[in-house]
């Protein structure tokens, strides 16, 4: 379970390309994502005034990420939403497929860091977007002799935020995988199903939620 996996190797001009269980792990969840927004987009075709069953849950379910963005980051910054919510619904389903014997993505630090290297980004350019040189300037305040430290302090957000999650679920995946290499075959029934359910559902969520809002707070910081 520890073990990153090569499913494939694939050449092309002279260069390996490794398809790892991560990847496709990953594909999966895409798909699965992929499958639920067509088959909601057609539900929501029917649309009603007044909402019920399948298109009242959607509903409550994009209004309150709306107001949870908006709380977090303000209306200015609302329209990239969508964005987190992508983030979000991805690293949630990460790990609630995880007791299915779906290695999460995220137990891998490349998937982790690539989604906290793109919030990296949307920071920067948020936040010269917003605030333009004034952005700039806080690279080198109070003083200039600060800038080489302001950007390290810049830089490591993307790489705390990436290990935290990271962090979180792959130490679960070890205490998973240290319990049934030293546990009898007895008292594997039961307990690896609630310690899956806490480690996977429960502290899942809210590493998920930790990575969102540390992410929306970084940007909003920057582009206020």
């Amino acid at each position: 379970m520890l073990d990153i996996n090569n499913i494939a190797i694939l050449e092309i001009f002279g260069f390996e390309i490794l398809i790892t269980e991560t990847i496709v792990n990953t594909w999966i969840i895409m798909g699965i994502l992929i499958v639920l927004a067509i088959l909601a987009r057609i539900k929501l075709k029917s649309f009603k005034v007044v909402p019920t069953g399948v298109q009242n849950i959607i509903e409550t379910i994009v209004e309150m990420f709306d107001t949870f963005v908006v709380n977090t980051m303000g209306s200015k910054l609302s329209y990239i939403g969508s964005w987190f919510f992508m983030v979000f619904v991805f690293v949630l389903s990460a790990s609630l497929l995880s007791p299915f014997g779906l290695r999460a993505p995220t137990a891998d630090f490349a998937t982790t860091f690539a989604l906290a290297f793109a919030s990296f980004l949307l920071m920067l350019i948020l936040g010269f977007k917003h605030n333009k040189g004034d952005y700039l300037k806080t690279f080198f305040e109070p003083h200039f002799i600060f800038f080489p430290l302001n950007i390290i302090g810049e830089l490591a957000k993307p790489v705390s935020l990436s290990f935290r999650l990271f962090g979180n679920v792959l130490s679960g995946t070890i205490i998973l995988t240290l319990y049934y290499g030293l546990t009898p075959f007895l008292v594997q029934i039961g307990i690896p199903a609630a310690l899956s359910a806490f480690f996977d559902v429960i502290i899942g969520a809210l590493q998920t939620y930790i990575f969102v809002i540390l992410s929306m707070m970084y940007i909003k910081g920057a582009a206020d």
